[in-house]
């Protein structure tokens, strides 16, 4: 189901208009922000503020503020626009294109503790790039680099890395926040608490993140990137729960379900590349629910014979289906943007792109209901194929 709404003034609202930006405010070409990944809502703004600085926005915010709850005008911040459910559109409002907002210039902090400060509008593929000039990555990471800052701060930023270093806003040690009143506010653990944590994951409703100083640490050459199957959810669970809680372990776990498939080479959901194609090509699922174990173990080039002895210690532990180790090596950035490189795979092809789904399962009720759990995963699964396919 779409939802779109297409109300718009007769004319420009000359309060907005008048007011002193050092960015530009547009009227008319607002269409793009009435859309998002997706694609179920559409709703026009009034106006878009494409800033400059952070006080275009603080400018923008407390006029709005200032007009009172009468004038029902709504602020959205929009970073790459890929909300699901029209998080980054305001129906008659104004969307602030966060994209646009590069005054702070990123930087990097290399001493003892490092930390990169990046604006709230900055992709963090870019973020990545940069901090690789200094051997330095931030801990923790999404899935897909090509989303701002203050986008997934303000969600989560979850990815197979969090079990160990938490989501992206646990890696956080400072913002810099426009409040609602339209206030700049700088805020930490210390300083505005309060502030700190409502912003962060605060789906947008406490502030707009326009500078964030991320947590980094030393990053690896090289990662060998592994996948293993299970027919059965039970041990699936068992052994991620198994590799999450050993001390021991690889540096990134996930798990994802795969579905009606025949062939595995041409349905991996990202740019992996098995080192042996001919045992995938292979393997025949004869269209069965597996279950997908997702590791990487991080490297350094000088270090591969300690290394292979680890992950082989880690494998030996693991109860996946025989002949369905499937292993490759690839850069630290190859792998951390392994789903854009799919993604534009799929674009060339003209296939519609489709979105994943993160589950969390409690971990003291996952023994006793993992049968019950694997059903209703593979229930939900066959519903979204049934639903994308529609």
């Amino acid at each position: 189901m779409t939802i779109t709404i297409n109300l718009c003034l007769s004319s420009n609202p000359s309060s907005l208009g008048t007011l002193s930006v050092d960015g530009h405010f547009s009227f008319d070409e607002v269409h793009h922000a009435a859309k998002d990944f997706g694609n179920r809502f559409h709703l026009l703004p009034l106006a878009v503020l494409y800033p400059k600085s952070v006080s275009d926005i603080a400018t923008t915010i407390r006029h709005i503020w200032q007009m009172g709850p009468d004038s029902e005008l709504t602020v959205a911040a929009r970073g790459h626009s890929h909300s699901l459910q029209g998080q980054a559109q305001a129906h008659h409002g104004v969307v602030i294109n966060m994209e646009s907002l590069q005054v702070h210039k990123m930087h990097v902090y290399s001493g003892n503790y490092p930390y990169v400060d990046a604006s709230g509008g900055e992709l963090w593929i870019d973020i990545l790039r940069e901090c690789l000039k200094y051997g330095l990555a931030p801990k923790s990471w999404t899935d897909y680099l090509h989303l701002t800052v203050g986008g997934t701060l303000s969600n989560a930023g979850v990815s197979g890395q969090a079990f160990r270093h938490g989501p992206q806003i646990s890696n956080v040690n400072q913002l810099e926040v426009v409040t609602g009143k339209g206030e700049v506010l700088n805020c930490s653990e210390k300083q505005n608490s309060d502030l700190f944590h409502g912003v962060l994951g605060g789906l947008g409703q406490f502030g707009i993140i326009t500078r964030a100083r991320i947590s980094l640490e030393p990053a690896p050459d090289m990662v060998k990137w592994i996948r293993v199957l299970y027919s059965d959810f039970t041990t699936f669970a068992t052994d991620q729960e198994l590799l999450i809680g050993a001390e021991s372990t690889f540096d990134y776990i996930e798990g994802f379900v795969i579905i009606n498939r025949t062939s595995l080479l041409n349905n991996w959901r990202s740019s992996f590349d098995p080192q042996d194609p001919v045992q995938a090509s292979q393997f025949q699922s004869d269209g069965r629910t597996l279950y997908c174990l997702e590791l990487a173990k991080y490297f350094n080039r000088d270090r591969i014979d300690a290394l292979n002895e680890e992950v082989g210690n880690l494998l030996s532990q693991l109860r996946y289906m025989a002949s369905t180790l499937f292993l490759t090596e690839v850069s630290y950035l190859e792998f951390l943007d392994r789903v854009h490189v799919s993604e534009h795979s799929v674009y060339t092809k003209d296939r519609m792109p489709y979105s994943s789904v993160k589950l969390f399962h409690s971990h003291c009720r996952l023994r006793c209901n993992t049968a019950i759990q694997g059903q209703k995963m593979q229930a939900g699964c066959i519903a979204r194929e049934k639903s994308r396919k529609t």
